[in-house]
């Protein structure tokens, strides 16, 4: 048997399907499901069935492009709450990682060494985020105070007025002995634990500290600075690592996942958050403007 599904809005004429039963209803004035089921192996048998779904229209949301987009235009329990308390106001926040550095074009392990500095390159990567920024406000710069997230941000955030903020919360994981050593030579040197901080990273532990752990606590600390601070749009410049813990711990993700998610030097991500703090990623990751002169332009509700 084959059947045929059409699906139409129009008012009943009855207010609900509670009404058809006699029983007391609420009147909506909306538009309402209708949904005609036609059967092949039945000639001229269809059933009609009719659904009280109110339907939101875009005249509801004012101001709100989501459905041409098909982005959602509003939010709820997306996530567990950053903040744990209501923010001010919702909250739009860019993280951008850092030029590349010089410990990554030597391939060194770098955590939270400050030795480690923005390259030629790298600043020409700053300059390139800087431009695709240049139409956006923001109400505010974080930054880790280490050096190569430091340069960067100094590039990105020329010549606004607001002073930078420097945060020890968005600073790199600290890996002990393996920074600053090339990562064939840590794969050598130690290859326990080398083996584990690329491969279970969650795991990896100098005598029973854990770094990558350790990361989800500072990320969570990193949140609540800056969405409590007074504003709506946010730029957070910082290291790979804490990046990738920032964006799972807005994401209800564990430290296991630490891996799942990637950041090019100068990618950006974009997160939305709520009045209850809750987060819905918008952008993940974005890197066009790294091969072309591509500049975003978004508001706080997109």
């Amino acid at each position: 048997m084959s059947s045929r599904v059409f699906i139409a809005t129009n008012p009943l004429p009855w207010t609900s399907i509670s009404d058809s039963k006699k029983l007391p209803t609420t009147t909506y004035s909306s538009p309402t499901l209708r949904i005609i089921c036609f059967s092949s192996s039945r000639p001229g048998f269809h059933l009609t069935t009719d659904y009280d779904i109110k339907l939101a229209t875009i005249a509801e949301f004012p101001g709100n492009d989501a459905s041409m987009t098909g982005g959602a235009y509003d939010f709820e329990r997306a996530t567990t709450s950053l903040t744990q308390k209501l923010l001010s106001s919702p909250k739009k926040v860019t993280l951008v990682r850092h030029g590349l550095s010089s410990w990554n074009e030597e391939s060194r392990v770098q955590g939270s060494s400050n030795l480690s500095i923005l390259t030629e390159t790298g600043v020409k990567q700053a300059v390139r985020c800087r431009k695709a920024l240049v139409d956006i406000h923001f109400d505010q710069c974080f930054s880790s105070p280490i050096s190569r997230a430091k340069s960067t941000a100094e590039v990105i955030w020329q010549e606004r007025p607001e002073p930078m903020v420097f945060l020890d919360s968005l600073k790199e994981a600290h890996l002990f002995y393996l920074e600053g050593m090339k990562n064939v030579d840590a794969r050598q040197r130690y290859p326990k634990e080398y083996t584990t901080w690329r491969e279970d990273p969650c795991n990896f532990n100098v005598n029973g500290i854990y770094p990558v752990r350790k990361l989800w606590e500072t990320a969570n600390e990193a949140w609540k600075e800056i969405l409590f601070t007074p504003g709506e749009n946010f730029l957070v410049v910082t290291h790979k690592s804490i990046l990738r813990a920032l964006i799972c711990t807005a994401l209800g993700l564990g430290p296991e996942r630490f891996r799942a998610i990637d950041v090019n030097n100068g990618g950006i991500s974009v997160f939305n958050f709520n009045e209850q703090g809750e987060a819905i990623l918008k952008s993940l990751n974005m890197t066009a403007h790294m091969y072309s002169d591509h500049r975003y332009l978004y508001g706080k509700s997109q």
